[in-house]
């Protein structure tokens, strides 16, 4: 009697991974993105002046928010890209 056997490797049995869609390709994004652009064009046409009365304001409230946001690419691992810290000598000479 002959068996045949088939070798089954963890490459076969595993799914392909998918590709995952930036937040403005997904249905809750668009949905997102088209409430927003509701919203801009109803306070565009029906509140000018209250929009502009808080301008300053949002400019404001933007640079701390971008300044969170937008550091998220640094890596912050050692200011300057020299390693830590400990590996430097201080003023004096002797670490």
């Amino acid at each position: 009697m002959t068996h045949e056997h088939t070798h089954h490797t963890p490459e076969t049995h595993r799914p392909e991974p998918q590709a995952r869609l930036p937040w403005y390709r997904t249905w809750t994004g668009l949905a997102c993105l088209g409430a927003v652009a509701v919203g801009a064009v109803y306070l565009s046409l029906y509140h000018v002046t209250h929009v502009l009365d808080a301008l300053p304001l949002v400019l404001l409230l933007l640079c701390p928010l971008m300044h969170v946001f937008m550091h998220g690419g640094h890596g912050h691992g050692g200011h300057g890209g020299g390693g830590d810290d400990a590996d430097r000598p201080t003023k004096g000479g002797s670490p």
